[in-house]
Parts: structure tokens; C-alpha cells; sequence
């Protein structure tokens, strides 16, 4: 009951949450460098087509009768109309959101699989040359802005060695039929193994480039984690029964060190979203992160107010799902 309660308590306060954040974004977004009717039409247009043009897309309204006009139906999921595309915002998201996802999971679970396990292997082995090089590279992997890496591996695979494409998603005159508009798993339910592996070879570096500093926050804070709970007495304990090492560790330590590393997994899920927004310039991937950059280049603010405030939300909804996960994971947590 009281975890209930604390959902219902968190899901009250993104309101406040929501709010602070439209605001700040509508005002910095109207505070960029020049205007989306100059984009649209040019220089040269009279003064008449340009009044009628404003007032279609309600930009000669005063900023806060746009800015509530537009909260108002962002609240019931009405982004508005892009001035760019004359497409419904809404509609703009949704079509680009499954190739963020894919992007962002397969980065995702690139991290948590790799990060884990170096973070276990560092703890295990402390203070001793494999304990080093993870942690060497755990900085590196912070060190290394994204954008730098995508082209070095844009560089390195795609133009020296040949092996994988160095944009898109997939090939020219590959077709997969839409499903979920995952292409990995549409590809699996129509059986195209083909597209398939085309779809992973396109897939690869984005993901990798993603990844890096996500795995590397991943492996220090398993690492820390793994240090603190092998110094217990139970698993002192259960190393003097005769218990298997690898059993101690991954059995009885590392659960009860997950604790932390889901907090910053959770965090680095909603992180990804945004971070994806260089990686998807760098490789021309048509997700949120490109379509943002494109909005934000000709000055379109519905589509950015839209993109921005969708993963605010989504950053607010996986942060109340990681601490709902917190009571699984340790029944010692409760929520007043």
C-alpha cells in the first residue's frame, strides 16, 4: 500500500516537473536567432503573406497566449502542427521514435551486459592488472566525447576496412514489412535473416558510439559497489563453507550490489535518448535526435517544444519505474 502510494505521489509531482520544464524551453526556443517565416517563405514575399502566415501558425499572438495554447494541448497529447512539414507533432515523434529506441536499447543493453561484467571482473580481481585496464578504460569511455568516436568509427570500419555502412538503417532496396518499426525484430517476425544482419550491420556503430560512456559509468559504479558488499561477513562466511567463488559472487554479491548500478542504468536509459541526438546527426539516424536538429536548423518550435517536453516525460516516468524497481530488488526499502 505504500508503494502505491508513493506512485501516485510521484506521478502527481511530474505535473510541477512538466510545467518548469515547457516553460523553460518554450522561452529559450523563442529566444534563438531568427525567425521560421523568413525560413519558409524567404525574402521575397510581401508583408501581407507573411501577416497571413503568422497568423495561421498563431505566432502574432503574444508569447504567453502561444505558450498556453500550446501546454494546454500538449497536456492531452496535441503537440501541434510543425511549420516545416505541416505534419502533426505528434505524428512527427511517433513515426521517428521506433528508430530511437531501437538505438537506445541495443546501446543500452551493450552497457549493462559489458559494463557488469568488467565491473565484476575489476571487483574480483582488485588491484591487479585486468583490475587496471578496466578501470583505465572506464575513463577513457568517459573521456571520449560521442561525436569524436562516431567518426573515428565511421572512419576506421566504414571507410578504411569497408566492412560496415556508414549511414542510415538500412541498404537501398532493402524492404522490411512495418510491424512495431523495430527493424531488428520485424525483420525476425518476417523471416528475412538477410535484412536481419543488415539491419545489425547498420545498427553496430551507432550503438557502440552510444554506448561508451554509459558502459564506462557502468563498470565504476559496479566495481564500487561489488568492493563494498564482498568486504560482508556473509559472504566471508559463505567463502569459508567452501561455497564456489564464482557462486559468492554472482549469486549472493551481486544482487544485493545491484542497488546503485540500477540507478544509474535507469538514468542512463533516459540519458541515452537525449545523448542520441549527436549520434543520430553523426549517422544520419532517423530518429527523435535527428529530427530535433533539423527542427532546431529552420527555426520549426513546435517540434522542438514537442521533442524536448516528450522526453522530459519519458527522463520523469523511467525514474519513478528504477526506484519502484529499488523494492524488488532490496524489501528492506519503503516508501513513507
Amino acid at each position: 500500500m505504500a508503494l502505491y502510494k508513493y506512485f501516485l505521489k510521484r506521478l502527481v509531482l511530474t505535473i510541477p516537473t512538466l510545467l518548469g520544464v515547457s516553460i523553460i524551453v518554450f522561452l529559450l526556443v523563442h529566444m534563438i536567432p531568427g525567425d521560421p517565416i523568413d525560413i519558409m517563405l524567404g525574402d521575397r514575399v510581401t508583408e501581407a503573406v507573411r501577416l497571413a502566415l503568422e497568423e495561421r501558425l498563431g505566432l502574432n499572438e503574444p508569447l504567453h497566449i502561444q505558450y498556453w495554447q500550446w501546454f494546454s494541448s500538449a497536456l492531452h497529447g496535441d503537440f501541434g502542427i510543425s511549420i516545416r512539414s505541416n505534419q502533426p507533432v505528434m505524428e512527427e515523434i511517433l513515426t521517428r521514435l521506433p528508430a530511437t529506441i531501437e538505438l537506445t536499447v541495443v546501446a543500452l543493453m551493450i552497457a549493462v551486459f559489458f559494463g557488469i561484467y568488467f565491473g565484476v571482473s575489476a571487483a574480483r580481481y582488485r588491484n591487479t592488472l585486468i583490475d587496471q585496464s578496466l578501470i583505465g578504460f572506464s575513463l577513457l569511455g568517459v573521456s571520449i566525447p560521442i561525436f569524436w568516436l562516431g567518426m573515428m568509427l565511421i572512419y576506421l570500419f566504414a571507410v578504411m576496412l569497408g566492412w560496415l555502412p556508414v549511414s542510415g538503417r538500412l541498404s537501398m532496396g532493402t524492404a522490411i514489412p512495418t510491424y512495431t518499426g523495430l527493424y531488428l525484430l520485424d525483420s525476425l517476425i518476417a523471416g528475412q535473416i538477410g535484412s536481419f544482419i543488415d539491419s545489425v550491420r547498420h545498427l553496430l556503430m551507432p550503438a557502440v558510439s552510444l554506448a561508451t560512456v554509459s558502459l564506462a559509468l557502468v563498470v565504476r559504479v559496479t566495481r564500487s559497489s561489488m568492493l563494498d558488499v564482498l568486504s560482508e561477513d556473509y559472504i566471508r562466511t559463505a567463502r569459508a563453507k567452501g561455497m564456489q567463488e564464482r557462486k559468492v559472487v554472482y549469486t549472493h554479491a551481486l544482487k544485493n550490489a545491484m542497488i546503485p548500478v540500477v540507478t544509474v542504468i535507469g538514468l542512463q536509459l533516459a540519458k541515452l535518448m537525449g545523448g542520441a541526438i549527436l549520434t543520430e546527426t553523426v549517422f544520419s539516424w532517423p530518429g527523435i535526435g535527428r529530427l530535433l536538429v533539423t527542427a532546431i536548423n529552420v527555426r520549426d518550435y513546435p517540434v522542438v517544444q514537442g521533442v524536448v517536453f516528450f522526453v522530459a516525460f519519458a527522463f520523469i516516468a523511467i525514474n519513478i519505474i528504477v526506484d519502484l524497481i529499488y523494492a524488488y530488488l532490496d524489501p528492506r526499502i519503503r516508501y513513507e
